[in-house]
């Protein structure tokens, strides 16, 4: 029966959560960036040892048909003989000095040069000409068949390893981009970048266990809390329902609560004062100088009216001149 360090005897459940604390730590170290480079470092190395032992052997097996077609019936142990015996490594050594530097700019996803994949392809047809020459001249299907087959597995192998090594590099990259930056490293379409998710140091929240929150101030783990923060009910409320979409009207009446008579209107402060966007905040904009200029342009109408109405004073003060010319006149 397992004990706690005081030797009191654990429950079912503190056994549990004993076993839930370490399987989450063995799975965040699992999948740390460090550890999925390596383990693609060891695959990468067993592809190349084998991609590399099959174009070896290949090119070995296609050595003795050159060197027959190249001997051309020289006698045994003569200068031509012997020199033939050069053609074929020539060709094959010219062909692998393409292929490991691929191996190179492959791991490090820079594009080769075009003659590189000519020169693949014109080793590759030499090769296959001078082994299977006698072949064809005798129309010998078995021949052909037998002498094709190495020639071209060598080239489906140069063809094929640069991009598997390219998937391998991609692989790592992937791997570091969602330790990084908490986002899966696939196409817009299933990782829509509109909503992130929030972790749990954006949501306040605490995380779901001890090992969670002794490793969130290290570099790479924020990216196992952004995983489990997407795994947790507690992250569920943050997915509602469809939102009211704003109106013009709604934008319009915010920018007016905001708007000062100090205050330049303008599309830029309009996206200061409200959420919309570089599009609608013109219209905003637009709208708000029209209310103003129109509050403007009714004051401004009503100053003359108000201007022209006598007064009460004025009135009293012109009816005694008026009594006094018309008792002149009588006289």
């Amino acid at each position: 029966m397992s004990t706690d360090a005081t030797h009191v005897p654990l429950s079912r459940a503190d056994r549990l959560r004993q076993d839930a604390e370490q399987a989450a730590e063995v799975r965040a170290l699992s999948n740390h960036p460090d550890v999925i480079a390596l383990r693609v470092e060891k695959v990468r190395t067993q592809v190349d040892a084998a991609v590399w032992a099959a174009i070896l052997l290949g090119l070995a097996f296609t050595m003795v048909n050159v060197q027959t077609f190249a001997a051309a019936g020289a006698a045994v142990w003569s200068l031509p003989w012997l020199a033939a015996w050069l053609l074929d490594p020539m060709v094959s050594l010219a062909l692998i000095a393409v292929l490991r530097a691929e191996q190179i700019t492959a791991r490090y996803q820079v594009a080769p040069v075009p003659w590189a994949a000519r020169t693949k392809w014109f080793t590759f047809a030499a090769t296959y000409t001078m082994n299977t020459w006698q072949s064809w001249a005798a129309w010998d299907a078995a021949g052909i068949v037998l002498h094709s087959v190495p020639p071209f597995a060598v080239l489906c192998l140069a063809e094929t390893a640069p991009w598997l090594r390219d998937r391998l590099t991609e692989a790592v990259h992937a791997a570091a981009t969602e330790a990084f930056t908490g986002t899966t490293h696939t196409t817009p379409a299933t990782a829509p970048a509109e909503h992130p998710t929030n972790t749990a140091a954006d949501t306040g929240e605490a995380p779901a266990n001890k090992e969670a929150a002794n490793t969130a101030a290290t570099a790479s783990v924020p990216a196992r809390e952004t995983r489990s923060a997407r795994r947790t009910p507690a992250s569920k409320p943050a997915q509602r329902g469809p939102v009211r979409r704003k109106l013009l009207a709604d934008y319009v009446a915010e920018a007016r609560a905001a708007w000062t008579p100090d205050v330049e209107i303008s599309p830029a402060w309009v996206r200061s004062v409200t959420d919309c966007g570089r599009g609608t905040s013109k219209g905003v904009a637009d709208a708000l100088r029209a209310e103003h200029h129109l509050t403007e342009a009714d004051q401004a109408a009503g100053e003359p009216v108000t201007a022209s109405l006598p007064t009460p004073t004025t009135e009293l003060a012109e009816a005694p001149t008026e009594v006094a010319e018309a008792e002149r006149e009588a006289a």
